[in-house]
């Protein structure tokens, strides 16, 4: 059981800061910022949670099976992440690619302590045995004051797992496929990496989420093991008996000139290319769904509309279908896991070509994060835009991608992918 408390804020901007550095002192700590934008079905502007009580932390075998039995049996909120390779528990795959991270394939912790942020109004969440605990930590965490770190650290030497060249090949050798007919579209992606990387991770977040400030902010801390992401993308969300997918798949640079910018964003919206690459994912995400759904109950609220994000515009697709309350909110993840946006058409094949050609194990990057209510809700980003760093490993990776069709040049899916890079190596290569 849980006591619930309400305050009002004045300045809820400072208090998410404040709470973003309190929270670090403790092993699990799940921080999720809407940055205020005005994204559809978005439930609060901020939700921290810390301090486990309970978790699950496993490999891909059985693990929806695993998490379906703590999630059904807990009937509290719960924080944690997918990682991509829980598609081998989905299908029959495997992952045998190079894994500098090694992280657990699957994590979710039930948190002593909550803190829910929406306008003005937050609502406190302590489990009973530590309710005793709330007013001093609001005396703690409103007493914050929040300045820019420091802590001295070595700026990490980015290095790019597969060169150009070879990216250039591994795209020709996919569209050999897509010609072959064994797919029509796979999103195709590489990591850049630093070893003996000593980063203070708040600070790091900071700066990533002040570049982008998008609508699925997270920092997310798992002992010495840290999610830093910036991701505008939702993966699914479950509210009552509503499930709402929102891939992206299109994207487009900014310009500091409003007229070009407004000419950038009317481009990408009759783009032929991206608008295929949408609509394709758009029908993979209404059969993902319909394993679920009732019968007719799926439905493209949104098709192709063009959103806009500090550094590109991102054309986003909304689908939604109604769930039976019977069916079980894993097993919704476990049917449209991974996501549509980041594996390809058909799914399956995609997957299996995608591990052929990628060199690194995509593990927490391009899974989700997000979180379960006690009433079997949830909501889920796709971790994309984002820092992995493991502290006592002292390794970093952040990966990008773009997908590959048909139409695609491979000169310009490498020049997209740094683009989609840029704002990590701003944030890493600058103190």
């Amino acid at each position: 059981m849980r006591t619930h408390i309400t305050k009002h804020i004045s300045n809820p901007k400072k208090l998410k800061e404040q709470l973003l550095h309190w929270s670090n002192q403790f092993k699990e700590v799940a921080f999720l910022d809407s940055n205020e934008y005005k994204q559809q079905y978005t439930s609060y502007d901020c939700i921290v949670a810390v301090d486990a009580f309970t978790s699950i932390i496993t490999d891909y075998q059985n693990a929806f099976e695993d998490l379906y039995q703590y999630q059904s049996h807990s009937k509290d909120w719960l924080f944690g992440y997918l990682s991509y390779d829980l598609k081998n528990d989905a299908e029959a795959l495997q992952s045998k690619n190079y894994d500098g991270l090694q992280f657990a394939d699957l994590f979710f912790f039930q948190p002593k302590k909550m803190f829910l942020l929406k306008g003005q109004e937050l609502v406190i969440q302590y489990l009973n045995l530590c309710d005793d605990e709330v007013d001093e930590d609001f005396e703690i965490i409103t007493a914050i004051e929040v300045s820019s770190s420091s802590v001295e650290c070595q700026l990490p030497s980015i290095q790019q797992r597969v060169s150009k060249e070879k990216y250039l090949q591994k795209v020709e050798k996919m569209l050999e496929y897509i010609y072959l007919g064994s797919i029509y579209e796979a999103n195709f992606c590489m990591e850049f990496f630093a070893e003996n990387a000593n980063i203070n991770p708040i600070s790091t977040y900071e700066k990533l989420d002040a570049i982008s400030e998008p609508p699925f902010a997270t920092f997310f801390k798992n002992n010495e093991q840290y999610l830093l992401s910036a991701s505008p993308e939702r993966y699914l969300k479950k509210v009552g008996e509503k499930v709402i997918s929102q891939p992206i798949k299109g994207t487009a640079r900014r310009s500091f000139d409003l007229e070009q910018d407004a000419i950038l964003k009317t481009e990408l919206e009759s783009n032929d290319k991206e608008r295929s690459e949408n609509i394709m994912i758009v029908d993979l995400v209404r059969n993902d769904l319909s394993h679920t759904a009732t019968k007719g109950s799926v439905v493209v609220e949104e098709l192709c509309k063009v959103y806009t994000f500090k550094q590109v515009h991102q054309m986003i697709s909304t689908i939604t279908a109604t769930v039976d309350h019977a069916i079980s909110p894993v097993e919704i993840l476990k049917t449209t896991f991974p996501m549509g946006s980041m594996t390809g058409a058909p799914k399956i094949a995609a997957m299996k070509i995608i591990e052929e050609l990628e060199v690194t194990k995509r593990g927490l990057y391009s899974g989700a994060v997000g979180y379960f209510t006690p009433t079997g809700d949830f909501d889920f980003n796709v971790v994309i835009r984002s820092i992995l760093y493991n502290a006592k490993k002292q390794y970093l990776s952040f990966s990008v991608g773009s997908a590959i069709t048909a139409q695609s040049i491979p000169e310009k899916e490498y020049e997209e992918c740094l683009l989609k890079a840029r704002a990590m190596f701003e944030v890493l290569q600058s103190n």
